[in-house]
């Protein structure tokens, strides 16, 4: 467990963000009416921060080359 959190610890600290940015869009800016799809539940808000902020970081990590 800990040598995948050393070996990928730029896409989990993107799922971490986004997962406390969806949240916090929930709360602040969310749809009270209930009928959009991502942001009406907390829950689907904060999924869907934590994958985009999985995925947008996961770019940006280089795999090493064996020698």
């Amino acid at each position: 467990m800990k040598t995948f959190l050393l070996k990928n610890w730029l896409p989990v600290t993107g799922v971490i963000a986004g997962a406390v940015g969806g949240y916090l869009y929930w709360l602040y800016i969310g749809c009270d009416a209930g009928s959009c799809a991502i942001t009406s539940k907390p829950l689907n808000s904060t999924a869907y921060g934590a994958v985009m902020g999985g995925l947008l970081l996961a770019v940006f990590q280089t795999k090493k080359e064996k020698s």
